[in-house]
Order: structure tokens, then C-alpha cells, then sequence
């Protein structure tokens, strides 16, 4: 497990104003680690991530028998920064009947004549599961917010000076609600830096097997670099809270985004308290009573 004051260091405490621009995107993240060796720190994320990989795997089962809560993972971030490639190592060892992953794209035009958070009501995690949305109703403070000719079908009046902060507030109360019922919400934004980004789009276009990933529409969205910035801060800045935090994880380096995601994962899970229905005395005798049932064919 990752020690919990090197956890502090990437999550958002409610009511604290960040600005993207301090927070690291590389593996050096302390004066400890760095005098450790990038090498040292890779492999032991290596490893935390190989143990956590393990444990959630065993409190998934826990979570389903439990049966009290459901976890909701969120994931923002830039084009490339690894959304894809977390979820696939993370969650590696879960069983895939408790857990699901929805990737929202465009909204359809079904979804436009709703409210902007419906189309992800429709998706929430039942109790005892996992569910993982691949960018989410964030994008409505995201996108939108660079683009605002994207917002569509509302009435007039309702794009005013305090627009964006109602939807903020619309947010915040969905999760709350979310929360009173039994959701644990974990929210992670890869924040991975415009160099890292330019890198990896170039080995999409230059290695055959990655062409498949690049979009020219992923280039258009870089020429609004610190227009998303600004939109994630703000967002970040309105929207963690005690019941459904924001962690800023570093993507520079896909082994130190996937060590502590993970780790935060499972030990928010761990910290449920979670376990094992207990039988009461009928259902002890029954059970009896099956066994010999069996014993005696």
C-alpha cells in the first residue's frame, strides 16, 4: 500500500483552490523520491500495483456479498493520457460480471431532449457492483463550457452570467444524493502534461498498430489546451467534495498512474468495513441439513 501522506499529495480537499500548473505530471513527485531513482520508485509501483491488483480482485467479492454499497469510478482527462489503458491494468483481475465500464461519446439526440445528467442516471452501478464511467456528465462542464455552441434544447434564460456554477451545484447534489444511497464515489483526473501529449499522439501516427487511436479531431481539441485547463480547474475547484473527491494523478508515466489509482481504489473499498453476510440459526440448520442430505446419496 502507498503511504497515505503520499496520497495526500494528490487529493483535492474541498473548498481549496488549485491551479493545474503546481501540480507534477512526472514520477518525481517528493525530494524521497527522487533521491530514490526513477528506477527504484517504477519498480516499486510495479509492485504496489501487482499486490492491489490482487486485493481488489478479493473485495469485489466482498462487495457484492455485502451488498450495502456501490462504487463509482470516474475518469477525466485529456486526449491520451491513459484513460483506457488504467481501467484495462487496474482492474485486470476483477470479475467482469460485477463490474462494468461505459464510455460516453456524443450525446444523441434522445439524450439532448433530457436533462444533461440523464443519459448517466441510466448507467449507475446496482449495489455490490462496479461501475467506471470513461469520461462522464463532466464532460457537460468540459467541452461544453470551451464550446458552448454545443449546448442545445434549452429554454431561454437559462444560459446566464450563472449558468456553469448551477451546473456545478447540479453535480454536487447528484452526488450527494448518490452517496446518502450507498455509492462511494472516486473521481481521478490524469493530468498529464501538453509535451507528454504531443509525444504520444506522434507514436499513434507513426507506429501502424496505433493508427486506429489518433482522431484529427484529438489535434483540434490541443489547439484549446489552456481553455480545457481552465474548465478542469474550475471544475475540480467546484466539485470535490467529502462524498465524492477529486484526485489530480500524475500521467507522465503510465506506471505511476496505474500504482495509484489502484491503490486508492482498493483502499477506499478496504475502508467500507465490508464482509460476509452471517447466517442466522434456521439457515445454519438448513445448511446442516443439506449437507447430509448430500452425504447420505
Amino acid at each position: 500500500m502507498i503511504k497515505k501522506k503520499y496520497i495526500k499529495l494528490f487529493h483535492v480537499k474541498p473548498g481549496k483552490k488549485i491551479h493545474l500548473k503546481d501540480y507534477d505530471t512526472g514520477w518525481a513527485q517528493t525530494d524521497e523520491f527522487k533521491d530514490f531513482g526513477k528506477e527504484k520508485v517504477k519498480e516499486r509501483a510495479n509492485a504496489v500495483l501487482e499486490q492491489n491488483v490482487q486485493d481488489l480482485a478479493q473485495v469485489q467479492q466482498l462487495l457484492y456479498a455485502d451488498d450495502r454499497y456501490s462504487l463509482l469510478i470516474v475518469f477525466q482527462a485529456m486526449d491520451a493520457a491513459g484513460k483506457d489503458g488504467t481501467i484495462k491494468h487496474v482492474m485486470s483481475g476483477v470479475n467482469p460480471q460485477g463490474c462494468q465500464v461505459f464510455s460516453f461519446k456524443k450525446p444523441s439526440s434522445e439524450d439532448l431532449d433530457h436533462n444533461f445528467l440523464w443519459r448517466y442516471m441510466k448507467c449507475l452501478p446496482e449495489r455490490g457492483r462496479i461501475g467506471i464511467f470513461n469520461r462522464s456528465y463532466y464532460e457537460d462542464v468540459l467541452v461544453v463550457k470551451v464550446h458552448p455552441e454545443l449546448l442545445q434544447n434549452l429554454p431561454d434564460g437559462k444560459k446566464g452570467t450563472s449558468f456553469w456554477e448551477n451546473r456545478y451545484e447540479d453535480i454536487n447534489a447528484f452526488e450527494r444524493h448518490l452517496e446518502r444511497n450507498g455509492t462511494v464515489i472516486l473521481k481521478f483526473f490524469l493530468n498529464m502534461s501538453k509535451k507528454e501529449q504531443k509525444k504520444r499522439f506522434l507514436e499513434r501516427l507513426e507506429r501502424p498498430e496505433k493508427n486506429w487511436k489518433f482522431s484529427s479531431a484529438d489535434l483540434a481539441e490541443r489547439g484549446h489546451w489552456d481553455d480545457y485547463q481552465e474548465a478542469y480547474e474550475d471544475m475540480i475547484n467546484a466539485t470535490s467534495t467529502d462524498w465524492a473527491p477529486w484526485y489530480i494523478i500524475p500521467a507522465d508515466n503510465k506506471w505511476v498512474t496505474r500504482a495509484l489509482v489502484a491503490d486508492i481504489i482498493t483502499t477506499a473499498l478496504n475502508d467500507l468495513n465490508l464482509k460476509f453476510p452471517e447466517l442466522d440459526d434456521e439457515q445454519l440448520k438448513l445448511l446442516e441439513q443439506s449437507k447430509k442430505t448430500l452425504n447420505e446419496e
